[in-house]
């Protein structure tokens, strides 16, 4: 009677261990659709790319300045309503557009680390975010000038 225990008792163990192999290759079968992020997960390298790439303009300017650099237009450039720049600090990012005289940020996004301290979205003669984190503070001021977002003068880091 001993041995039809022992045989009943390994033949139970070596089910459980076969029906646990089963479930654990099914479930990596399935994958990221049970416990992964719908569309992936994106590298640091994915993320920047995607922060970095320049926001549409609609229309689109004669000779655009680079983001960031508080530039204005060209004399004589007619102001486009609605336009749309982005401002990059290690901080964050920070999107604004005209609407008439005044500025409002459309977007802010912090970077990696950071997180939004302060927020102005206007719209008003200037709107401005301020981004926290391990290297300290930045923030981004804009205004309008000529119908197009640029920095403040002496505010931006």
């Amino acid at each position: 009677m001993g041995r039809r225990t022992l045989l009943a008792t390994a033949g139970w163990l070596a089910a459980a261990v076969v029906a646990t192999l089963i479930g654990v290759a099914a479930i990596r079968l399935v994958g990221e659709s049970i416990t992964g992020t719908p569309g992936g997960v994106r590298s640091q390298a994915e993320v920047e790319r995607a922060l970095a790439a320049p926001v549409p303009v609609s229309p689109p300017t004669a000779s655009p300045s680079p983001a960031g650099s508080g530039s204005t237009s060209p004399p004589g450039a007619a102001a486009t309503p609605g336009l749309r720049r982005s401002f990059a600090t290690p901080g964050g990012t920070a999107v604004a557009e005209c609407v008439g005289a005044d500025v409002r940020l459309v977007s802010w996004a912090p970077a990696q680390d950071y997180r939004v301290k302060d927020v102005d979205r206007g719209p008003d003669d200037d709107a401005e975010v301020t981004f926290a984190g391990p290297a300290g503070e930045f923030e981004v001021k804009v205004g309008c000038i000529g119908g197009e977002p640029v920095v403040r003068p002496g505010d931006g880091d």
